[in-house]
C-alpha cells in the first residue's frame, strides 16, 4: 500500500479546492468534501485518481459518481468507487 503524500502546501490546495467547483451543485459537495477530508489522509495513488477527476467533465463525472457507467481507465475506476462508497458512509 503507498503512503499518504506529503501534506501539499496551502496554495495547491486552494487551487485544488477551486477545481472542486463545478457546474453541478452535487459534484460540488462530493468532490469538496473527499478533498477537505480525506485527500491528505490518501495515498499518492488516490490522491493522482482525484486530480485527474478534476479533469473530467461534469455528466462524465455525475455519470461515474452516480454508478450509470465507469471510467474506461483502471485507476479511475477503482477510485470512483472509494469515492461513491465513501459518499454513502457519510450519509
Amino acid at each position: 500500500m503507498a503512503e499518504p503524500e506529503a501534506n501539499l502546501d496551502p496554495a495547491a490546495i486552494a487551487k485544488l479546492r477551486w477545481r472542486c467547483r463545478r457546474g453541478m451543485r452535487e459534484l460540488d459537495v462530493m468532490l469538496s468534501h473527499w478533498l477537505n477530508h480525506r485527500f491528505e489522509q490518501s495515498t499518492s495513488e488516490q490522491q493522482a485518481s482525484f486530480i485527474a477527476l478534476l479533469e473530467c467533465e461534469d455528466d462524465q463525472l455525475w455519470d461515474w459518481l452516480t454508478g450509470r457507467t465507469e471510467p474506461e481507465q483502471p485507476q479511475l475506476v477503482a477510485f470512483v468507487r472509494i469515492l461513491r462508497k465513501d459518499d454513502l458512509a457519510d450519509d
